[in-house]
């Protein structure tokens, strides 16, 4: 029996119990009933008259010997009690926390059973995939993959900007879907399935639709958490509907995003039900992977984690998730030809250089450099302008990076002063140090969470790799905001304490995982994490000890920068006073007011990006 006649069924049933109900309180109603006036109600009792009676309260209704039934309302006394007892009538007592059903309560639980008669039709007769799932109420096994039928998908490769050895990877499933005769003749089988590893907003779901758009075929994607119910087996039900209406479909590509909210190491017993949902949900999509074709007319299974180290060893061994597709941050030329991209539909100006945007937004993802070329379009369109210039540019990457500027804070001149000293301090000992990051722009305006920021850009060269050197200039840069309050006021203030925590961070990387301390190259790191049989962590004496390496580079840097910032108190002075005055300074201005040779530029525009005006209210209370 199919779910529809079975929901009709149940609707026709509870129609039928509505109606049987309305005609059986009808034919109670056929008698009319007799209502006595408390005089009349006595003088029945006193001729014998009352067969039966039930006193609720003031309220007694009952039989009259010749059968009829009757209602009065009377006062209860003890007198009329002993009458009604000694003329044998049968005298019943209605408990007052009681209350016998009305005809209108036993009408309203009939329609209510008869409304869910029509529910579950309707949620039956509603159409959606099939399979598994299709006799459990309400749809609860069903899968909820959406479906995108061939040609549906428009999406292509050409659309994917970057990412080339992902794409060349990818174009053997493409050929495959399209060509597997070609495979086939030469005994080769495409993997089953493409695992897509890489940090969020990098185009790992573009590229799964991407490949559906180039074969040409049944596109299935769902989420990962989209298995995972309360109910266990339900996500299992899911898992084989989804692959059932895959093969009808075949061939097909089944991307599954997210898929560690399924897919992580079984053994972990915490969590009771939810924890045995999961482990059922993963086995069954391990047995469907493990057992479909993959001849013509199959399935393919793509999926998409930015937590590859946590999925169960079951999952990614060869047969199941054969190729592992890793999908990175963007080098340089990937960023330009996404801005490109996204620039389509854009108005720029003449002198907008994408490449030079590109240079600028080390370590944006794909999606970051989609949100950049939006927030300059909603910059330009707040100041009136019809086209975006690099000036909005720059001060879109300063919103995303930094937060948008706090124009209505309100400063103290002792805040002001302490914070252009703190960021002088950052921004010198940045100039000084060969081996630092390039500067950017030094501000004193509050951004986000903090009332100033000094920004530096690392260089292309070091985006993925660096030297024990320049670690060691990041923590030095860290100190000098500190060490710059010090020299100038005595004491350091709370302020410092984001940079205490990166600086220690810093040093702690610098011990735990790249070996660079007296302890020797060992991966601590690891040790910690992991551990050797029964053993969470290191010993005792080894921890007291990286603590100490940990100690000793933190000293060390920050004697090394409080030797250099006192060497140039004449610049810290000059720098904190030019910025009290212009409250923010790119790097070049810093350079040509210090009389330093110039590094690498980071600007957008060869001039201060002015910064959006405010409201005369706004003015009104920076005033």
């Amino acid at each position: 029996m199919n779910s529809k006649p079975y929901s009709l069924f149940i609707f026709l049933g509870a129609l039928g119990l509505l109606l049987t109900l309305a005609i059986y309180f009808a034919a109670q109603d056929q008698k009319p009933i007799v209502k006595l006036p408390f005089s009349a109600f006595v003088s029945k009792v006193e001729a014998g008259a009352v067969g039966t009676a039930l006193i609720d309260d003031q309220l007694v209704k009952g039989m009259l010997k010749t059968g009829e039934p009757y209602e009065a309302v009377i006062m209860p006394s003890e007198r009329l009690s002993l009458m009604m007892l000694k003329q044998g009538v049968d005298i019943q007592v209605q408990q007052q926390e009681k209350q016998q059903w009305s005809l209108l309560t036993m009408l309203f639980a009939a329609f209510v059973i008869g409304l869910l008669g029509i529910m579950i039709y309707l949620r039956s007769s509603g159409g959606g995939m099939g399979g598994g799932g299709s006799n459990k109420l309400f749809n609860i096994g069903r899968s909820k993959a959406r479906m995108f039928e061939p040609n549906a998908v428009k999406t292509t490769f050409k659309d994917v900007a970057g990412l080339v050895e992902a794409k060349e990877e990818l174009r053997d499933i493409v050929e495959f879907l399209k060509n597997p005769e070609k495979f086939k003749a030469i005994g080769a089988k495409i993997p089953r399935g493409v695992l897509l590893n890489g940090n969020p907003g990098n185009g790992k779901t573009l590229l799964a639709k991407a490949v559906a758009g180039e074969a040409n075929c049944t596109f299935l994607s769902i989420n990962g958490s989209d298995f995972v119910e309360v109910f266990v087996g339900v996500g299992a039900s899911r898992v084989r509907d989804l692959f059932a209406q895959a093969r009808k479909h075949a061939p097909c590509i089944i991307f599954v995003d997210e898929i560690d909210a399924v897919g992580r190491q079984r053994g972990n017993n915490a969590g009771g039900g939810n924890n045995d949902e999961r482990e059922q949900t993963l086995n069954q999509l391990l047995a469907e992977m493990d057992g479909f074709s993959t001849e013509a007319g199959s399935v393919i299974v793509l999926a998409a984690t930015n937590r590859a180290d946590v999925l169960d060893k079951a999952l990614v061994r060869p047969g199941r998730f054969d190729r592992v597709v890793m999908v990175p941050y963007p080098d340089i030329k990937a960023r330009h030809l996404i801005l490109e991209i996204h620039a389509k539909n854009v108005p720029l100006a003449d002198e907008v250089d994408l490449f030079k945007i590109a240079r600028g937004t080390q370590g944006m993802s794909g999606a970051d450099l989609e949100n950049l070329i939006n927030e300059a379009a909603l910059s330009a369109t707040k100041q009136g302008k019809k086209i975006v210039n690099m000036e909005d540019f720059e001060l879109a990457r300063d919103k995303i990076f930094m937060g948008a500027a706090r124009k209505s804070e309100v400063m103290s001149d002792r805040v002001k002063a302490i914070t252009a000293y703190h960021e002088a301090g950052h921004a010198l000992v940045n100039i000084l140090l060969p081996d630092a990051s390039p500067l950017h722009k030094v501000t004193i305006l509050p951004r986000g969470m903090a009332l100033g920021l000094t920004w530096f850009f690392p260089a292309e060269d070091t985006e993925y790799n660096k030297s024990a050197a320049q670690l060691r200039a990041e923590i030095m840069v860290a100190f000098g905001g500190m060490i710059a309050e010090k020299i100038t006021y005595g004491h350091s203030e709370t302020g410092v304490s984001s940079d205490l925590q990166g600086a220690t961070s810093v040093a702690r990387r610098m011990v735990l995982n790249y070996g660079m301390s007296s302890l020797g190259p060992i991966a601590f790191a690891s040790l910690m994490s992991r551990g050797y049989g029964d053993a969470a962590q290191v010993s005792e004496q080894t921890a007291a000890k990286i603590d100490v390496e940990v100690e000793k580079i933190m000293n060390a840097c920050y004697a090394e920068a409080d030797a250099l910032l006192r060497a140039n108190v004449d610049k810290l002075g000059v720098l904190a006073k030019a910025l009290l005055e212009a409250e923010t300074m790119h790097a070049d201005e810093v350079y040509a007011l210090l009389q330093m040779p110039p590094r690498e530029s980071f600007s957008f525009s060869p001039e201060k990006p002015k910064e959006v005006e405010n409201s005369p209210e706004e003015e009104k209370v920076r005033e």
